[in-house]
């Protein structure tokens, strides 16, 4: 295991890169920022940075600089195969923000050119990694809430039009859709970290006359499960001013309901559980109006992954379920016909 801080690079310094930022302060005892690369001159000299980090323009830099370990990849959707192609031949392990691509075909490029060159590759689905969503995970993976019956996951929340008047924001082209894959797609993964895939998937997708984009921003899901289980998906940016995003699991043994950070519980034995503090989600016209606690959860995550050479707790090829169910609710609402998995 590799002595000292991991030595880390950071490339993109937009609105996203915010509990990055915050995170690698809190863990500045296990990481080191080294680099900081963005294209845009006049963005990265405003960047507050930590003493000692280095501002670049050239990617250059970070892929000829053997001592970093490590890269964040913080930049649109669409530019994150590119960029991962070329971290990965120069030997780099990678965190990369969500959604892995703008479409599956190219997640799955990403996926396995890391594991082509023998790379780390982590996602930031931060939710999974939230108290509450670890507890639950314990309790399925212990059987406590017995066969899954049914389940839901709600994201209501609200985006004002200003934000998709950021150029290329919401578009096919760069982020690959509107809410599901840009907002949904954490609690969907969620979701689908505790059911697993579906087998067939229905959905319906449209935009809504609240917003002008060219992606969607309301969708609803019916997902149908091998052993007869369903669930339902209801994802909008239309649902003013915003409301916490709910998960719910039913099965023959109880229930639970996991909302704002706080899961509910309650078994057909009597026993009940309540895990979790309410936290604020980002839900409303502030996508940035949440802890970075759960950021900082994967990142460190990440960090021991990559000393300890093991997989990390959200690696890239368990972020493809998420891109898989979105892709095929898209093409559900677009044929009208159920689409098999």
């Amino acid at each position: 295991m590799p002595s000292g801080p991991l030595r880390l690079a950071v490339i993109g310094a937009g609105l996203g890169s915010g509990p990055h930022f915050k995170s690698l302060q809190d863990l500045a005892g296990e990481a080191e920022m080294v680099w900081v690369h963005t294209r845009d001159a006049t963005r990265l000299a405003a960047t507050p940075l930590p003493h000692g980090t280095r501002r670049t323009t050239r990617l250059e830099d970070i892929l000829e600089d053997a001592s970093v370990q490590a890269v964040l990849v913080l930049t649109p959707p669409n530019t994150h195969l590119a960029l991962v192609q070329r971290l990965a031949q120069a030997g780099k392990h990678v965190l990369v923000e969500k959604p892995l691509e703008v479409d599956l075909a190219r997640a799955q490029a990403l996926v396995r050119v890391c594991e082509h060159h023998g790379v780390k590759l982590a996602v930031m689905l931060q939710h999974r990694l939230r108290p509450a969503a670890i507890r639950l995970r314990a309790l399925l993976d212990a059987g406590e809430l017995g066969q899954l019956v049914s389940a839901s996951a709600s994201v209501r929340w609200w985006r004002p039009q200003s934000y998709y008047d950021e150029p290329g924001r919401g578009t096919l082209a760069r982020d690959g859709g509107g809410v599901l894959i840009t907002q949904a797609i954490h609690t969907l993964d969620l979701l689908l970290a505790c059911t697993g895939l579906p087998a067939r998937v229905m959905g319906l997708a449209s935009t809504s006359p609240v917003h002008t984009l060219e992606g969607e921003d309301c969708a609803c899901a019916l997902l149908h499960y091998a052993n007869g289980a369903m669930a339902t998906v209801q994802a909008t940016t239309a649902a003013y001013p915003g409301f916490p995003e709910r998960l719910e699991l039913n099965g023959t043994l109880g229930s639970a309901s996991l909302e704002a950070g706080v899961l509910q519980v309650a078994l057909m034995n009597g026993q009940t559980l309540a895990v979790g503090d309410a936290q604020a989600g980002g839900g409303g016209a502030d996508p940035m109006a949440f802890d970075h606690g759960a950021h900082r959860a994967v990142l460190r995550d990440f960090i021991d992954a990559v000393r300890q050479g093991r997989d990390p707790a959200v690696t890239g090829r368990s972020a493809l379920a998420a891109q898989q169910v979105i892709e095929a609710i898209m093409a559900s609402s677009e044929s009208g016909r159920p689409v098999t998995l």
